[in-house]
């Protein structure tokens, strides 16, 4: 049997716990409408809020640029890399031009200040895999599965919360699964219509050639910022880009 000022002691426990509750839904309440009616945002809980899954988008294999007729993609891949991303990230601001970096799910988890500094000069994140397995196309669906969500899950906690908006298989390596997984996560898959091969470390010269020759191809363009010396890409990005203004494109996104 419980004692009478136990009694008391666990009512005043209960009241108080009821209260805490009451009030904390009072002032979710207030905080939404407060908000909203001064243009505000509402105070944000401490509690995290439950994973969200994207909208799916086409699983068709994108190439097309919402910068119109005249719009080409810049598209960055393999990185983040923390001595060639920052150049390619002052090329970029110098010129004005927002890209599509495509990162594979280890390096996002070993930079996320890279990945953040990327989201925050307002280019757009792309799902490169986990590991860069270019024989991704003969691999099981529970493999392709593996490698595309888990780097979705990186580079989405290396942001900070900002999810990638398209998928690219390394080497090209898609597969009618890995295209419709990707798109049912709101990512949608990326193709390229020039393929600078800067890889290959060809000489700047080689790089820019290339992109001058194969633009009529079509708008995505393919450079890298990882993965060996980047200095050749960017040297033939510092050439490119102005070019690319002075024929008349416009630098855009791949269309979602």
């Amino acid at each position: 049997m419980v004692r009478s000022g136990g009694r008391r002691w666990y009512g005043q426990v209960l009241a108080a716990a009821l209260g805490v509750t009451a009030v904390a839904a009072m002032a979710s309440f207030w905080n939404a409408q407060v908000g909203s009616a001064e243009g505000r945002p509402p105070v944000k809980s401490s509690a995290k809020p439950h994973a969200r899954k994207a909208a799916p988008v086409s699983a068709e294999i994108v190439h097309a640029s919402d910068g119109g007729a005249r719009g080409v993609n810049i598209t960055i891949d393999d990185g983040p890399d923390p001595v060639w991303t920052p150049r390619v990230l002052e090329v970029l601001r110098d010129n004005g031009v927002k890209a599509t970096f495509c990162m594979v799910g280890t390096q996002a988890r070993a930079h996320p200040d890279l990945v953040k500094a990327v989201v925050a000069a307002g280019h757009r994140l792309c799902d490169h895999t986990v590991s860069h397995d270019v024989t991704m196309d003969h691999k099981s669906k529970a493999y392709q599965s593996q490698q595309i969500l888990d780097a979705e899950r990186m580079i989405t906690e290396a942001s900070g919360g900002v999810r990638p908006l398209y998928y690219r298989a390394p080497g090209g390596a898609f597969t009618p699964y890995s295209r419709h997984l990707a798109a049912s996560h709101g990512m949608r898959p990326l193709g390229w219509n020039v393929d600078t091969k800067d890889f290959e470390l060809p000489g700047t010269n080689t790089i820019v050639a290339t992109v001058k020759d194969e633009i009529s191809n079509g708008p995505t363009l393919l450079f890298h910022d990882a993965g060996g010396d980047r200095s050749e890409t960017v040297a033939a990005l510092e050439e490119v880009l102005p070019w690319l203004k002075e024929q008349g494109y416009a630098f855009g996104f791949p269309v979602r």
